[in-house]
């Protein structure tokens, strides 16, 4: 992706900055084929009342007001609907991070200084310091963005933002079902036992390296063999779903403590029943 030329504004400190892609696209690419033939199908851009041939030049967008009518606006128009301040990225206000609902957040880029390298330094300070995140709006491309711009291992990180008309209602109804006390235990007992510090590198994209796998067979000639996987085991009732759950999730350490106290419950009740004899 192309790097995006900007500047971060906020009161009346100036950062010149180059926006870079936090993330890649490492998808597998697939062309589309004929199937008879195996030949690649391609996309022509056509209309009623066109050139066999349509230029990129040659397209504009417009916008349908009406059935069939159109209104176009050309890029030096769109270029002209921005002011000065829509190119900066101007900081409006600072909240919390923990104010952000996940589901607003969109794409990421990392943030370089191209100068006033002492205001970027300040900056990035005073968010971790103040575990601030500074909200702001600018127009990146031909699209109004509403950015989060927070501090990350010493540099800043600008996140688009969804705006909240965007943002859908949630259909799904909060369930009125009764839980149980002990399936609620059981089930934090089970989180508890699975809880990790997340590393994004402990997560593989397993499906892609399969399908790379399917390719290279296919190319050798080889047949696309299906993965052997465990299937689920079938258990009655939530209850012993979650207790099974649980003791799976053990820790060897917990297990064998386990085991010791079963084993010494056992030792004590053959005790017990010797006495008794």
């Amino acid at each position: 992706m192309a790097k995006i030329k900007s500047a971060i504004q906020f009161g009346l400190v100036y950062i010149p900055v180059v926006l870079h892609s936090c993330t890649k696209n490492t998808d597998i690419g697939f062309n589309l084929l004929y199937k008879k033939t195996g030949q690649r199908i391609k996309y022509k851009k056509t209309c009623e009342n066109c050139p066999a041939k349509i230029s990129p030049d040659d397209i504009v967008k417009g916008y349908e007001y009406e059935r069939d009518k159109y209104v176009v606006i050309t890029p030096q128009e769109f270029e002209k609907l921005k002011t000065k301040r829509d190119e900066n990225i101007e900081i409006l206000q600072f909240s919390g991070l923990k104010e952000i609902d996940p589901i607003f957040y969109q794409d990421s880029y990392y943030v370089q200084p191209m100068g006033a390298k002492n205001a970027y330094a300040l900056l990035t300070q005073a968010l971790d310091g103040e575990k601030k995140v500074g909200i702001a709006k600018a127009v990146l491309g031909q699209t109004e963005c509403l950015i989060a711009l927070r501090a990350i291992d010493g540099r800043l990180v600008i996140s688009k933002l969804h705006f909240a008309d965007e943002v859908q209602e949630n259909p799904v109804q909060v369930p009125s079902e009764v839980v149980k006390k002990e399936e609620l235990e059981l089930a934090k007992k089970l989180i508890e036992n699975m809880t990790k510090k997340f590393d994004a590198t402990n997560f593989k994209n397993e499906y892609k390296e399969r399908v790379k796998k399917a390719i290279a067979d296919k190319i050798a000639g080889q047949k696309i063999q299906t993965p052997r996987a465990a299937r689920p085991k079938s258990v009655a009732n939530l209850m012993d779903a979650l207790r099974q759950s649980v003791i799976s999730s053990e820790r060897p350490a917990k297990k064998s403590k386990v085991r010791k106290i079963d084993e010494d419950a056992a030792g004590n009740n053959i005790v017990k029943m010797k006495k008794r004899a």
